[in-house]
Order: C-alpha cells, then sequence, then structure tokens
C-alpha cells in the first residue's frame, strides 16, 4: 500500500484554512466543523506514516490509537474531545433540542476550535519530520 499520509497532511492544513476563512466570515458552525476535520485528517495521516489504518471520527479515540511510545503534549487529548463536540451538532438541526446549528457556534467556539486544531496538525507535522 502507497504511503499517502503526506496527502492526508496536506487537506488537513487545507481544512484548517478554510476554518479560518469561515470563522472570517462569521460562519461559526462551519469553521469549527472545519478545524474538526483538520484535526481529524491529520490524525489519520501519522496513523498512515506509522503504516497504520485508522477508521472512525472522533479525534480523541483516534489519538488513543495511535503507536506507544508516541508522547502527545499536554492536554492534546482534552483538546481533541473538545473537537469531536463538532462533528455532528456543527452540521445536523437535529444535533440540538431545537434551532439550527449556527445558533449554537459563535467567535469563540470557533476560534478555540481552530487553535486546538491547529495545535494537532502542528504535533503531526513534527512527528512526520522526525
Amino acid at each position: 500500500m502507497p504511503d499517502r499520509s503526506l496527502d492526508w497532511l496536506r487537506q488537513a492544513e487545507r481544512d484548517l484554512e478554510h476554518a479560518r476563512e469561515s470563522a472570517a466570515n462569521g460562519k461559526h458552525e462551519w469553521a469549527c466543523f472545519a478545524a474538526q476535520q483538520a484535526a481529524e485528517k491529520a490524525i489519520k495521516a501519522l496513523h498512515l506514516f506509522f503504516g497504520q489504518e485508522a477508521w472512525g471520527h472522533m479525534v480523541s479515540k483516534l489519538i488513543q490509537e495511535l503507536p506507544e511510545g508516541i508522547e502527545l503534549p499536554d492536554e492534546l487529548l482534552d483538546k481533541a474531545r473538545i473537537l469531536d463536540n463538532s462533528y455532528i451538532p456543527a452540521r445536523y438541526p437535529n444535533g440540538h433540542p431545537e434551532g439550527s446549528p449556527f445558533e449554537y457556534f459563535g467567535r469563540k467556539q470557533s476560534e478555540e476550535a481552530i487553535e486546538y486544531a491547529g495545535e494537532i496538525v502542528e504535533f503531526v507535522n513534527n512527528e512526520m519530520a522526525k
């Protein structure tokens, strides 16, 4: 199987760029989802880099399934858990008791999501550069 880890990482970086653009345009629900996607794809890139396949969409679970011996930065797993909260509720109206996703995501949430996803993408970049 060819190594596609760089393809996944490059898409993660592009998703992070999309998150920033969405936040700048006031589309905070999409910024949060794109940030979650950036983190998910970056961690999947790292799995591929180590010759593993990774399935699922929960960033925290994907991080926990990384090979032993990878030293995680402090609080990275908790930051992944926060990003996981944007996977469904940022896109679907039935992710909340009432209202549309855009009513539940604002500037504060998108700033946090973009920051955390950026840390995860940077972590993966560093791990793949070793």
